[in-house]
């Protein structure tokens, strides 16, 4: 079985660590110039996406791109039968590798775009990188976290409990306090690991 050259997320939250509010949608005050383009450049360099049901890209070109769905709807993997260039994926059922085959994808890394049980899922497989933008004028009381534990501990603590180190932070846009800090995982980091 094959799986995918690395696994990168990209995500940007709010300064408490939102990504959504709190009827799970994303706020336009999240929706920061700079880090869709950047967002949306590492969307064109994947080998395929990884997200929820209710996780998407916004530029018009998600019918182009390969991607693997996660959901409870189905026993392990199967073909999304509105999708040619999609699988569903449960986690619970089959491994990565038999989504990643099922999906016929290049070489090349594997984009983890969300939601919240996405993110924390890859936490535990593992990601190569984690690409957090933080838009630090924006709070979303009551929201939807990136990962699941976020709220008592910050995305970084999460992060850095699972092998990864950060990086320099960018600032993306200086009015809108919004950075960026890639994760990496080190050279001693935990080992993907799934079951299945």
């Amino acid at each position: 079985m094959s799986r995918p050259s690395s696994i990168e997320g990209y995500a940007i939250v709010s300064a408490d660590g939102m990504i959504a509010d709190a009827r799970g949608a994303m706020p336009d005050a999240l929706k920061i110039e700079a880090d869709q383009r950047f967002f949306h450049a590492a969307l064109d360099r994947a080998a395929a996406l990884a997200h929820g049901r209710h996780s998407q890209e916004t530029d018009g070109n998600e019918a182009r791109r390969r991607r693997i769905v996660l959901t409870r709807r189905f026993a392990a993997v199967a073909a999304d039968p509105r999708n040619p260039k999609a699988v569903l994926w449960n986690p619970a059922g089959a491994r990565l590798e038999a989504a990643w085959d099922a999906l016929g994808a290049p070489d090349g890394p594997l984009v983890v775009i969300g939601g919240t049980e996405v993110f924390g899922l890859f936490l535990e497989i593992g990601y190569e990188a984690l690409h957090l933008s933080r838009a630090g004028k924006v709070r979303l009381p009551g929201g939807r976290p990136v990962f699941p534990g976020v709220g008592p501990r910050s995305p970084e603590a999460l992060l850095a409990e699972h092998g990864l180190e950060p990086g320099p932070v960018r600032v993306l846009d200086a009015a809108a306090e919004a950075t960026l800090c890639e994760w990496r995982k080190t050279e001693g980091g935990r080992q993907r690991t799934q079951s299945g």
